[in-house]
């Protein structure tokens, strides 16, 4: 039943039968990587739609708008919190299953590691965000202006640069061993490696504000690249043969 979940090792030819070696298992990155997507998205949708086209205004706002929003628009926030706290899972899942597939390939260096720690690092930092902004959502917290600003920067800090920081990480621990080994197309390898270095980037928003453009960048830019190196990937160093 759990066969899913896990990675299963590849059973050597039998010497009285002729049927192929078993595919290795686990959940597909690919689709781990939309469904983590899908969610985040959702949750952008769903809170403009239950606000009435707002958004979560930034933290560096004044202290009454930004309160303002979580006392006007509670269930919205509390909603779309949800969904960001979903899209983390399949996010964690996807670190440790594309981890588990670059070991399977063979990769004895540091990438698949890095990535793996990246992986699990902004996993974990968007479900604190979702956790804070539902926390922020609730009318006793609301009702005092400074507290739900101070968690702001809190959400802010957690979902936006130090998740972003996490998520470059991981494609870098990806799209590295992936350009050396030739296990994508080149090119695709490249673009993965700046977009890993924009998402690094944006922690500069600490103290530069007018850089903040860098977080939806290393965000969606991660997530969508992420989403494809999910599929191109071989499962074995036999599939990355015929790919050859």
């Amino acid at each position: 039943m759990y066969d899913w979940f896990y990675e299963r090792k590849e059973l050597p030819m039998s010497t009285h039968s002729n049927a192929p070696a078993r595919a290795a298992g686990g959940p597909d990155p690919g689709i781990l990587g939309l469904v983590s997507l899908g969610l985040l998205v959702g949750s952008l949708i769903s809170m403009a739609v239950l606000s009435g086209g707002g958004t979560i205004t930034s933290p560096f706002g004044d202290t009454e708008t930004v309160a303002g929003f979580f006392a006007d628009h509670g269930f919205a926030a509390r909603f779309a919190s949800m969904l960001q706290l979903g899209s983390s899972i399949p996010l964690g899942i996807y670190a440790a299953t594309v981890y588990a597939r670059q070991q399977r390939l063979g990769i004895r260096v540091p990438g698949p590691n890095i990535g793996l720690f990246g992986g699990t690092t902004a996993a974990i930092l968007l479900a604190v965000s979702a956790i804070i902004t539902w926390t922020q959502s609730q009318p006793i917290v609301s009702a005092n202006p400074e507290l739900t600003h101070t968690f702001a920067y809190l959400s802010f800090a957690a979902g936006g640069f130090a998740h972003v920081l996490g998520l470059g990480l991981l494609v870098a621990g990806i799209a590295v061993p992936a350009l050396l080994l030739r296990l994508v197309p080149v090119w695709f390898a490249w673009v993965g490696l700046v977009v890993a270095i924009l998402a690094e980037l944006s922690f500069l928003t600490m103290v530069i504000e007018p850089l903040q453009f860098l977080i939806p960048i290393g965000r969606f830019g991660s997530l969508i690249w992420l989403v494809a190196a999910g599929f191109l990937l071989p499962k074995t160093r036999h599939t990355q043969g015929e790919r050859a």
